[in-house]
């Protein structure tokens, strides 16, 4: 299902003479003021924030018109973030400008839509030179004072499961470890060993000395690497790039194919791209966040934890825990249930958790959720019956057996999970008899 948003910039982004200006929408005010200064690497800055707006209007998937999605920017201390996803859902991008990157002061906080139209990726792609950039983030006052009251204004369709992408990549990530890290000049000769864009095999990255060696099957410390050509938008990076990072969860021999990013670093940014399992599965779909979305344990928590954030760069989990006085498990309980909602994000560099709020009704990623309003309708209407740790759920026409494991993972005897066989989160069927149970564990 799909809102219509609507974006409302005072005037276009552009590249003028004086610098860079960035126009913002919605979030904290209608056009938030986050950011004046410099930024110290033009030419890097210029190309990731292009290889964002590239993916936000690319579909990766059965590739149809541009998307027309707005990256979101973040300001918090000390740091800049863009994020976007595919218009197909399965890639997501940010570009985290560091505080070796900027010469100025964060004005404001909190996280808005910021345009970045045709002419102005036209411009960016021009940008050189090592002079530092002036740029804003935001209008400046007197600029808005003697505008002659005109708005630019777009109606774009924001599909429902580009929401729930939010909701998911952070629950997935924070369950990331680094996996690889390579020089520039070998992070360049890998990429372009890759397949061509249009691919869609599932791959699998091994470290090998000083580079990584591809392979068709996985083995312990690999890097699933799906539909390759899905990393382009790296490649304006690379000529400015120390090192490239890779970093994915734990698999071993026979593992299915699982999420991975992939993280170029100059030093002042790190630009990084978050890809799907498969090339046809958007994030949307990988059930990670389930869980927190049906817990009413840690809404509370979520409520005081949240008051608590204060845009920092990252959050401090003990300190958090310390100010709430609660026990870090809760606390990063309660960090999952805003993730839902996107008031925070994962940062796989920093192994931490930062804070933003999205400029638009994130709420959606849970009440659109089909599994999760399958699930509660179940509930309501008492379908389930509970047999000791196993349950019953019955609908109109069918009966289902619900099984929970010693690990405290569920099974059904529906179709839904003998098909993904827990790789996508739980079925309606499971998530209904975990709303019904006291808290047992894992979902999945």
């Amino acid at each position: 299902m799909n809102a219509v948003q609507t974006y409302r910039y005072l005037q276009p982004s552009a590249l003028r003479a004086a610098g860079l200006d960035l126009q913002t929408c919605g979030g904290p005010a209608a056009n938030p003021r986050f950011f004046a200064g410099f930024l110290t690497a033009p030419a890097a800055a210029a190309a990731g924030l292009l290889a964002v707006a590239e993916v936000a209007r690319t579909r990766y998937h059965q590739p149809v018109n541009p998307a027309s999605l707005d990256p979101v920017v973040t300001g918090s201390r000390g740091r800049l973030r863009f994020e976007s996803f595919s218009g197909c859902c399965g890639v997501y991008a940010r570009m985290d400008v560091l505080p070796a990157g900027m010469d100025g002061e964060i004005s404001g906080h909190g996280t808005t839509n910021v345009d970045v139209n045709p002419p102005l990726r036209e411009a960016l792609a021009r940008v050189g030179g090592i002079e530092p950039l002036h740029v804003a983030v935001g209008p400046d006052d007197l600029t808005v004072s003697t505008m002659d009251g005109s708005v630019v204004e777009r109606k774009v369709p924001l599909p429902g499961r580009w929401l729930r992408g939010f909701a998911e990549v952070h629950v997935l990530t924070a369950g990331f470890e680094p996996r690889a890290e390579i020089a520039a000049a070998e992070a360049a000769a890998f990429l372009r060993r890759l397949p061509a864009a249009g691919d869609r095999s599932v791959l699998w990255a091994v470290p090998a000395g000083r580079t990584l060696r591809l392979t068709s099957r996985p083995v312990p410390g690999a890097v699933c690497l799906a539909g390759a050509g899905r990393l382009a938008a790296l490649r304006g990076v690379l000529r400015h790039t120390r090192t490239l990072r890779v970093y994915g969860p734990a698999v071993r021999t026979g593992s299915p194919a699982v999420p991975s990013t992939w993280e170029l670093d100059t030093g002042a940014l790190r630009l990084s791209l978050t890809l799907s399992p498969e090339p046809y599965r958007g994030f949307s779909g990988e059930g990670a966040a389930l869980a927190a979305l049906a817990g009413d344990d840690v809404v509370d928590d979520a409520e005081l934890v949240g008051a608590l954030l204060n845009w920092d760069p990252t959050v401090d989990v003990a300190a958090l825990a310390d100010a709430a006085a609660l026990p870090d498990e809760r606390v990063r309980a309660a960090l999952a249930q805003l993730g839902t909602a996107g008031r925070v994000g994962y940062d796989v560099a920093d192994g931490a958790y930062f804070h933003r709020v999205m400029p638009y009704d994130a709420g959606r990623a849970e009440r659109d959720n089909p599994r999760l309003v399958g699930a509660r309708a179940l509930v309501e209407r008492g379908a389930v019956e509970r047999d000791g740790e196993n349950a019953t759920v019955r609908t109109d026409a069918e009966t289902y057996r619900v099984r929970r494991h010693p690990d405290g993972a569920y099974s059904c005897s529906c179709r839904w999970w003998a098909r993904h066989r827990g790789q996508r989160g739980p079925c309606r069927h499971a998530l209904a008899v975990s709303m019904v149970a006291a808290p047992v564990g894992a979902l999945s």
